[in-house]
């Protein structure tokens, strides 16, 4: 059985393809210019719908709802994983219409406990498919064994772990970023010269996006051979106390006079930036991740050095679009997908933000 005209629309067409409203409205009445890729976009969705049996029909008569959750840390305004959750805001409205409803599940991205009880939590109440992000590699395993047992769909975001049954992974590559964050980083570093490597504490793990990370950056100091010649001064600091922070700070620093760079794996290096502006300390060259407001200050103001991002509300919004065409119209998916990795830099980072606005 096919679908009826009535049914699906020209908007629906085009966000399946990928294009836009015009796009599909020149293909199907044949008129006017349409490269050959939007062209082969547009007429494989078209085929598939035609071809598809009716499961959005089905869904409506039935009103069958469809819970999505993302399992996502606890943040405030401005913070990155805000910027994801307005990704999956961005789905709401689109998918609304098939009856997709969204629910937000938020857990304590410094504590393994708090992960955990909220996983059980949605494990007594199965949705119909979960959005993860796997801070907790193993607490995150023991959690999608359950809902692959259960039949239950899910995707990553922001980082991966390879050996689960997810459907999608958008996101950086990791690995690869904390290699080109150490290609950069150890620029113009001499024999002796010392790296100051930082990390947020947490109770029960290290972060999987911060060790993917790690890894990476580790492995371009072993592939150029500067694992012997450049020193790491590795560090914790906490999340809740920032006068104890700056006081380590300023010890390390006080106690290694050569230290040329550092660096954090995670999104809040405007912390460490802020440190180094307190205590007057210069000529450190500092990298970080993420296009927080504040990062973005201290890039502009020169005490960052450079950036990497990662469009986390698009990482947000495709997972979600990837998962109602699987559930939804049973099409296929690409399995892994992963974003740019933008380098920004003081001179750049203006004309990026605006073309982000």
């Amino acid at each position: 059985m096919k679908i009826e005209k009535s049914t699906i629309r020209i908007k629906d067409i085009a966000r399946l393809a990928g294009v836009s409203e015009g796009t599909v409205d020149r293909v199907l009445h044949k008129r006017g210019d349409v490269s050959a890729k939007s062209l082969e976009a547009v007429n494989k969705v078209l085929e598939e719908i035609n071809y598809t049996p009716n499961i959005l029909a089905r869904s409506l008569a039935s009103k069958r709802i469809y819970r999505f959750i993302y399992l996502i840390p606890f943040h405030n305004e401005g913070d990155y994983w805000s910027t994801v959750e307005k990704g999956f805001e961005m789905a709401m409205p689109e998918f609304s219409g098939y009856n997709v409803s969204f629910e937000k599940a938020c857990f304590d991205q410094f504590d393994v406990n708090s992960f955990n009880s909220v996983s059980e939590k949605l494990v007594q109440n199965m949705p119909d498919a979960v959005f993860i992000a796997p801070i907790f590699k193993d607490e995150t395993l023991k959690l999608t064994s359950k809902l692959s047992e259960a039949g239950v769909l899910f995707s990553f975001i922001d980082s991966i772990i390879e050996e689960a049954e997810f459907l999608t992974y958008y996101g950086q590559n990791s690995t690869l970023s904390g290699y080109i964050a150490a290609k950069f980083l150890v620029e113009d570093l001499v024999e002796n010269d010392k790296i100051l490597v930082i990390r947020t504490k947490r109770k029960g793990a290290v972060s999987n996006q911060t060790r993917n990370r790690y890894n990476g950056f580790m492995s371009y100091l072993n592939e150029k051979g500067l694992v012997n010649k450049i020193q790491l001064i590795e560090a914790e600091l906490l999340d809740d106390n920032e006068v104890a922070n700056r006081e380590l700070l300023k010890k390390i620093l006080t106690d290694n006079t050569n230290v040329k760079a550092a660096i954090t794996f995670n999104s809040k290096v405007f912390r460490l930036a802020r440190k180094f502006e307190i205590l007057g300390i210069q000529n450190i060259r500092l990298i970080g991740y993420d296009l927080l407001s504040e990062n973005v200050n201290y890039l502009q103001k020169g005490v960052i050095s450079l950036l990497l991002a990662q469009r986390p509300e698009k990482q947000a919004y495709m997972s979600a679009k990837d998962m109602c065409k699987k559930l939804i119209f049973n099409q296929e998916v690409s399995r892994i997908n992963y974003m740019p990795i933008d380098i920004l830099i003081k001179e750049n980072i203006d004309a990026y933000m605006h073309f982000l606005e």
